[in-house]
């Protein structure tokens, strides 16, 4: 039986934080797409729209995830309210 593709969801794309760092930093994918961060570090994190555009995690320990699902086109930056200095982008087509 074939799918539509249309109504299949999409993959969910992952965003490893190791390092103090977002990886991948730039990040492209289609509208309706799942976008999971994990902390592979020792420290805890926490993942932050720049804008507001998206609900801020909370502090993830080491293995913890957070999640979020981007329906709308648009380029929504993020950063680590602990360290600001990690950035990342999340463009979606």
């Amino acid at each position: 039986m074939a799918t539509d593709a249309a109504t299949t969801p999409a993959k969910p794309a992952s965003v490893d934080i190791r390092n103090f760092a977002f990886t991948p930093k730039a990040l492209t994918i289609h509208a309706g797409t799942r976008v999971v961060w994990t902390n592979r570090d020792e420290e805890p994190h926490v993942v932050v729209s720049a804008g507001k555009q998206f609900a801020s995690s909370h502090a993830l320990d080491t293995s913890d995830s957070y999640a979020v699902t981007f329906d709308r086109p648009g380029t929504y930056t993020y950063y680590c309210a602990i360290h600001p200095m990690m950035v990342g982008t999340i463009i979606v087509q």
